[in-house]
């Protein structure tokens, strides 16, 4: 693998922010800059060996900075969503902010894709580095996260995840990329596989109810590979929800480990996607929220359907359902998962 860093723009407080381009020896390259670990770009081969940039985003630092979306961030302390930003530990009451309707989402006001984190080339990778200090958007404990991206010449992009802290905190972190397949475009023709028997329903601002939902029978079953398209305007009140999919899947277990997850396929192209992941969860979001406002890489307006986000994670407002995996971190403990996405053609 190689890497090379450029410079990509300047923060508003005098930062600079790098670009890092990791490719390897079959015509797979990988764009990273180092505020908020964002996922720039992915230019992965079809079945004729034609490229495409196969993530949404942006061409300037500007549209990071000002129409963020998420996209191909690193979100933490906390993925997902925290009903009206409350939880309690070790009998300790915290209110978080509010900013998604009446919820905390992915970390708040200024998570972890809001930051730049500290850059370094491990030679084999690139390793990204950020202190979170105690009270950061009220979050308990100094946290350090260490997330390194490294590529080989499978063509699988791997994210290895790591934390400590020094008082008992939540930590659930994660990639937001956007993937169309296609390069351009809906998603809705793209199929997708998902491992999980079921889902967590969840109530009309999309916070899980704490029911694990069966899919069979439903618009929620991608157990046998089937388009996107295919029930997303059905009559369904989960999906009226969310105006589309924004759902958290609970993945089967074949015990401690890393296993495959989901398979998404672009059957023009012949590009597949496979999530590969040591975390319970997976988020499955069909761009809803994307309304053609938004102008995008090469000036192209992302409308509803542009892109697809399948989040490796733990489930959506975990530390208010104790039914749900755990995601306490305390000291002297190391959060520690994988999570690999890995492109062929078929």
């Amino acid at each position: 693998m190689e890497i090379k860093s450029e410079h990509f723009g300047v923060m508003p407080d005098g930062a600079e922010v790098q670009l890092f381009t990791l490719t390897n020896g079959r015509s797979l390259e990988v764009k990273i800059i180092n505020y908020g670990g964002i996922l720039v770009a992915i230019n992965a081969p079809d079945r004729d060996g034609k490229l495409a940039d196969v993530v949404l985003g942006h061409d300037t630092l500007e549209g990071y900075l000002h129409h963020s979306r998420f996209f191909g961030a690193l979100i933490g302390r906390f993925g997902n969503r925290i009903a009206r930003g409350h939880f309690v530990l070790n009998g300790v009451e915290y209110s978080l902010g509010i900013n998604n309707g009446v919820n905390h989402l992915h970390g708040g006001f200024k998570g972890f894709d809001k930051v730049v984190w500290q850059a370094e080339d491990t030679g084999n990778g690139l390793r990204l580095t950020y202190l979170s200090p105690n009270g950061e958007e009220n979050y308990p404990g100094n946290l350090r996260a260490v997330v390194t991206y490294s590529l080989n010449d499978a063509n699988e992009l791997r994210l290895d995840y790591e934390a400590w802290t020094d008082r008992e905190t939540i930590v659930n972190l994660t990639n937001h990329s956007y993937f169309n397949l296609a390069g351009d475009g809906e998603i809705l023709d793209h199929e997708l596989t998902i491992a999980a028997d079921a889902f967590t329903p969840v109530d009309k601002t999309l916070i899980p109810t704490g029911e694990i939902r069966k899919v069979t029978g439903t618009a929620f079953d991608f157990t046998s590979p089937r388009p996107i398209g295919a029930h997303i305007c059905d009559d369904d009140e989960q999906l009226k929800f969310a105006g589309g999919y924004d759902h958290n899947f609970a993945l089967r277990s074949k015990g401690a480990g890393i296993q495959k997850v989901a398979r998404l396929y672009h059957p023009r192209s012949g590009r597949v996607l496979e999530v590969i992941t040591t975390q319970p969860g997976l988020q499955f979001y069909s761009g809803n929220y994307l309304d053609g406002s938004l102008v995008g890489k090469g000036g192209r307006a992302y409308v509803k359907y542009s892109g697809c986000c399948l989040e490796t994670q733990h489930f959506p407002d975990s530390p208010n359902h104790a039914n749900f995996p755990s995601t306490v971190l305390r000291p002297g403990e190391a959060y520690r998962h994988t999570t690999v996405f890995k492109f062929s053609v078929a």
